[in-house]
């Protein structure tokens, strides 16, 4: 068996693209909701993960710290925003102005995911010729 890390960038792209696309489901299901009483946004919280798995020590390579990551620590989770605010009298906290830039915002990320596996794809195959 050969041991190596050429998919570690794909594989951690990989979660966050899962992440982007379970954002996506969220923010649809807020615009659905948008006139429903009582009903609180859902987000995802994924980056906060990576952001803790990346900087697990600051003394690495960017390549040693992707070849670190523990995948199975890496699981996006939604959640419910049950803060007090609501602007709404019937407790609804779904800002449809807002979710709109953020479906916008969370597309743009996807598409970029995207890309770069496109990208690291590329370069393996590259690699190979």
């Amino acid at each position: 068996m050969i041991q190596t890390n050429a998919f570690d960038y794909i594989n951690v792209l990989d979660k966050a693209a899962d992440a982007a696309w379970l954002r996506n489901d969220a923010i649809s299901n807020n615009i659905a909701n948008v006139d429903t009483p009582g009903y609180k946004r859902q987000d995802v919280n994924f980056e906060v993960q990576l952001e803790r798995a990346i900087k697990s020590n600051r003394y690495e390579t960017i390549d040693d710290k992707v070849e670190n990551v523990n995948l199975n620590r890496l699981n996006p989770v939604t959640y419910r925003d049950h803060s007090g605010f609501s602007y709404r009298l019937d407790g609804n906290n779904v800002d449809i102005d807002t979710e709109n830039v953020e479906l916008a915002s969370n597309q743009i990320r996807y598409q970029g995911l995207m890309t770069s596996i496109s990208q690291e794809f590329a370069n393996l195959q590259a690699v190979m010729k």
